[in-house]
């Protein structure tokens, strides 16, 4: 494991120089990398990058699958004293249009097929394509080299583009401290070691994708990315390199469960991640299931502070639906309506303080004032935090419990309904593999429940079964009013459900 948590920030491309010279850094199609084979590439591709984009801060945004451009482009552009803006590449012109536009990027390097799509309207006229080929040519062919930066670390790194499901995108401006101070609290709390091997399967656009290669790289360890088709592709990925430690959001580790793993796949797993949503107290059982060698991490977090909260492994059977305590680095205040410090029990917003807290939106003073205010009085950082929206409660013991979303809870004649309860309360009944409470319009209640659900893999006769299950467990105002049964339930580009998508689907 690194050495202990140091809180001096660095420059983002000093993460190249955590491993020894010849242990395995990056397995990609065509082969691994060392750590001095990626220290050579990024020292290549940071000159290349200068010499395309001389301005200091001009921004380089990247659209393509994970190989090594975008794996090696968050130092390499760093070092380079240039402002990452990487693209998911599920996103479509109009999306990718906005990005470019927003961000100003003066350069879009991507895959053939996806800048094919692109018509001359869709991209600015002063950003120029770049094919990912030709860039990866001409960066081998390049001379130059520019070795370890000398940044100030509150310089700007990246501009991560939230997903877009609560409305248009905005990008995160994140800083080498930021990244660097999150690379090192997840290496610290998850007890990477030098040895272990990340297989890389979320998106490297999201804040949690990107941290697998950074926090990874921290260790000294080697990262696996895979996009993949089928969920049994990552099983395969697994068993075939050795992987020791896996992230997902809630409906992949869904898909996961339903499948067999064979000893070679599950055995040689340390951990496992989860964010992006939270887990289910079947769901918790049935990893715990699976993987009962490899600790479990549930974890919470938000691109504007990149993570705020882990729990312990050793507390996840006791404590399934917790949210844990804050991560190093991070002060997680829960805020009341009178602006104190709330009571245990007493449900408040959830603040974060601290050194993670991103620098606001990209060119949004409007909307970087709506979530980015002064920390509360009693914070010991002070400074900017982040005003979360989320609402949670904190135990006893200090443990934290999501609540739910302020704007998110349906009021439904006169009571205020949490989505995430009614939720939870229909896959406890093991009928449903997935769900989503929505409220719809409704002229005599204001909001009617409806919930939309996927059904359990195993599941009988359950669209008679649900609804006797739920008048068992819920008072009679939460009872859903209509249950939309689907095969399959969309998720946005980060794997997480789109709940817009499926509100707009049923008329919410």
């Amino acid at each position: 494991m690194p050495d202990a948590l140091d809180p001096e920030p660095r420059p983002l491309d000093h993460l190249a120089e955590c491993g020894k010279d010849d242990a395995p850094a990056l397995v990609l199609r065509s082969g691994t990398l060392s750590y001095k084979d990626l220290r050579s590439r990024v020292a290549r591709m940071a000159a290349w990058l200068i010499d395309r984009l001389p301005e200091p801060g001009a921004r380089v945004a990247t659209w393509s699958a994970k190989g090594e451009l975008t794996c090696l482009m968050p130092l390499a552009a760093a070092r380079a004293g240039l402002v990452h803006v990487p693209i998911n590449p599920l996103l479509k012109p109009a999306q990718v249009n906005h990005i470019l536009a927003d961000s100003g990027a003066k350069l879009l390097i991507g895959t053939k097929a996806r800048l094919a799509t692109m018509e001359a309207s869709d991209v600015p006229a002063n950003c120029t394509m770049l094919e990912e080929g030709e860039a990866l040519d001409a960066i081998a062919a390049h001379e130059g080299r520019l070795e370890v930066s000398t940044h100030n670390p509150d310089d700007l790194a990246a501009i991560l583009y939230t997903s877009g499901s609560t409305g248009r995108p905005k990008g995160v401006m994140l800083s080498h401290a930021n990244m660097w101070l999150g690379a090192v609290s997840v290496a610290h709390y998850l007890r990477m070691e030098a040895d272990d091997v990340t297989l890389a399967v979320l998106p490297l656009s999201f804040d949690y994708g990107q941290n697998q290669l950074l926090s990874t790289w921290r260790a000294g360890g080697c990262v696996v990315p895979l996009d993949y088709l089928l969920p049994r592709d990552v099983v395969k990925a697994c068993a075939k390199h050795g992987v020791t430690t896996l992230a997902a959001v809630p409906p992949l580790w869904v898909q996961l469960t339903e499948l067999d793993w064979p000893e070679e796949a599950s055995k040689p797993l340390r951990r496992l991640t989860n964010s992006g949503g939270a887990l289910t107290e079947e769901l918790v059982r049935d990893l715990r299931r699976i993987f009962p060698q490899a600790m479990l991490f549930p974890m919470y977090g938000l691109t504007e502070a990149f993570r705020s909260t882990y729990l312990d492994p050793a507390l996840v059977d006791t404590h399934p639906t917790s949210m844990g305590t804050a991560i190093p680095f991070a002060e997680i205040l829960v805020i009341g309506d009178d602006g104190e410090v709330t009571a245990p029990g007493e449900e408040g917003e959830l603040v974060h303080c601290g050194p993670l807290v991103a620098h606001g939106y990209w060119q949004d003073a409007e909307r970087t004032a709506e979530r980015f205010k002064p920390a509360p009085a009693a914070s010991t950082y002070g400074g900017m935090a982040v005003w979360s929206g989320d609402r949670v409660k904190r135990d006893a013991d200090g443990l934290l419990y999501f609540v739910g979303r302020r704007d998110a809870m349906i009021k439904s004649a006169g009571n205020r309904i949490s989505p995430q309860e009614l939720e939870d309360a229909a896959r406890a009944t093991g009928l449903v593999a997935e769900a989503v409470a929505l409220g719809v319009p409704d002229p005599r209640l204001g909001h009617a429940v409806h919930l939309v659900v996927r059904p359990a893999v195993d599941a009988v006769d359950h669209e008679q079964a649900l609804p006797k299950a739920l008048a068992k467990e819920l008072p009679n105002f939460m009872q859903p009013k209509v249950i939309h049964w689907r095969d399959v339930l969309p998720t946005n580009p980060n794997g997480k459900l789109d709940r817009t998508a499926i509100a707009r689907e049923i008329g919410a």
